[in-house]
């Protein structure tokens, strides 16, 4: 019978601190009360797997005050809180930039802010300061809604490292004093079958699971979705966090396959579904990942079956 390690001593440190202690420093990690709160009730953790896999889930349910409140404890990019070692040390990429780009950064700034009500977030950790530039361009092109879930991803992904960071050995140690891997990425596109063309106008929700991936009862934490294109293609599905293990795809099929006919069928002939019922309403895929590496898992649809592989 094999007995179960002990956790490691930074983690141990953090299960055994009083409330008001361990609850001051996870609002070091997330400014929202309601998340460290929620953390800290869930005490003791037998690994930090287990607390960063918590974490994940407690971002993912925060109410959109919450994340509101979470967002008002990051500064701006390229503007790092004063006496606020944090942030000063995520932000470093920006630290070398020449003048040019930093004042670029304070005007797109200040045009999200204007846009979208918030602050820009991204987690810069390793992240070099024309990155984290490209990456404002972009998301200022996006609609609030669609912003408002990558923010989440984003503030789910600081959280990881401030936590991490948190239970480790020696707090002031770098934890990565080499480039960290990269996440896995994720993509997807529908070919319906039955027709012969892609499948355009989808829904496609994406979800991760991080930490232990044999662990039956993981909780799934959702990071957002995005549309099949008219090449059947998501464009824009969230980024995964670091240290995602299984990743899960849910293709809202049903509203497609209902207002489609196969390809050939006459204006007369019967229902291709019984009822006029989609008889797949929705295609669950679920996959295991490794950072670094690229997935793509295309869906092949028809009324009555389907298929996915991983393509290339």
């Amino acid at each position: 019978m094999t007995s179960t390690p002990p956790p490691a001593p930074g983690l141990t440190r953090f299960n055994a601190s009083p409330d008001a202690v361990a609850l001051a420093a996870l609002r070091e990690v997330c400014a929202s009360p309601a998340w460290g709160v929620a953390l800290l009730a869930r005490r003791p953790y037998a690994t930090e797997a287990e607390l960063l896999a918590t974490g994940d889930t407690l971002t993912a349910e925060l109410t959109d005050a919450e994340l509101t409140a979470a967002l008002a404890g990051h500064p701006p990019i390229g503007r790092p809180k004063p006496g606020d070692p944090a942030s000063a040390r995520e932000q470093r990429g920006m630290a070398g930039a020449p003048a040019p780009l930093k004042a670029e950064m304070a005007e797109l700034n200040l045009a999200y802010q204007e846009r979208f009500g918030h602050v820009f977030l991204i987690c810069a950790t390793g992240a070099t300061a024309e990155e984290m530039r490209d990456a404002l361009r972009t998301r200022l092109g996006h609609t609030p809604e669609r912003e408002r879930e990558i923010t989440r991803t984003e503030l789910g992904r600081i959280n990881r490292v401030r936590l991490s960071r948190l239970v480790a050995v020696d707090p002031d140690a770098d934890p990565s004093p080499g480039p960290a891997p990269a996440p896995a990425s994720v993509s997807t596109h529908i070919l319906d079958t039955s027709a012969g063309r892609p499948a355009g106008g989808v829904s496609v929700a994406l979800a991760a699971r991080t930490g232990d991936e044999a662990a039956p009862n993981g909780a799934w934490a959702v990071l957002g979705g995005s549309v099949t294109g008219p090449d059947g293609r998501c464009t824009d599905l969230p980024a995964l966090p670091p240290g995602t293990t299984r990743v899960r795809l849910t293709f809202a099929t049903g509203p497609y396959l209902d207002r489609e006919k196969p390809a050939g069928t006459e204006p007369d002939a019967p229902a291709p579904r019984e009822g006029g019922t989609p008889f797949f309403p929705e295609v669950a895929v679920a996959f295991t990942v490794t950072p670094g590496e690229h997935y793509h898992v295309p869906l092949l649809l028809n009324p009555f079956g389907y298929s996915v592989y991983r393509g290339s």
